[in-house]
């Protein structure tokens, strides 16, 4: 069987290599909200948990954690697959250079027209993102999300529609993923289950589909 990263990545993370990232209250932990929406509950998912969670957010915030309690509402329900890498081919890409905080603002407005998924004002500090640019413009990124130990989740893949088809996902993954075996750990990523070209696109690259998700995103009572 294939190893896989903990059944809670994202709590692994904020306990690990997130801990600067992570707010907490009790049993619930979150990311700082400009980071990221992710927030989860350290042991037993008790009356007393999911009270600590939302004096933690706020009455009446929008959360992502999975199988709240009957009270909070629910606003979206998704499935997702997750994937590993198997036999990934990683290499750098010498016309791929690293974001910074300067580079927010157009990635920014790269994600709001492509929608890969979730990205805020301070996502980049989770880790590396690389960018490729065409005439000074940001067309396609790529980048790093939660870091359970000894795995690195590959987030924010994106290309401009104008810029499609000319394999800029494919060299970004590549270039990404070769920093994160660089430094030990094994990538992996996630994938809505009916995005079945990504999904396609990642098998062929060296990924392999070890388990499905369920996202939800909730709303704490006011």
């Amino acid at each position: 069987m294939t190893d896989r990263p903990p059944s809670d990545p994202v709590l692994a993370s904020l306990l690990g290599a997130h801990a600067h990232l992570s707010e907490s209250k009790g049993k619930a932990i979150r990311y700082h909200p400009e980071v990221a929406g992710f927030t989860t509950l350290q042991g037993e998912r008790d009356a007393e948990a999911w009270r600590d969670l939302a004096a933690l957010v706020g009455p009446g915030q929008q959360v992502s954690i999975s199988d709240p309690p009957p009270d909070w509402e629910i606003e979206w329900v998704g499935e997702g697959v997750q994937l590993v890498a198997v036999s990934l081919d990683t290499t750098p890409d010498p016309q791929a250079r690293v974001l910074g905080p300067a580079d927010v603002p157009e990635m920014l407005d790269l994600v709001a027209r492509t929608e890969p998924g979730p990205f805020r004002n301070r996502t980049i500090e989770m880790g590396t993102y690389l960018g490729i640019h065409d005439n000074g413009t940001l067309i396609a990124m790529a980048g790093e999300r939660v870091r359970p130990p000894g795995w690195t989740e590959i987030s924010a893949v994106c290309t401009d529609p104008n810029h499609r088809g000319k394999g800029l996902a494919t060299r970004l993954v590549r270039a990404v993923a070769h920093g994160i075996v660089t430094r030990g750990d094994r990538p992996f990523l996630h994938a809505t289950a009916t995005n079945t070209n990504a999904i396609r696109l990642y098998e062929s690259l060296g990924f392999e589909l070890v388990g499905h998700r369920k996202f939800t995103i909730a709303r704490t009572p006011i």
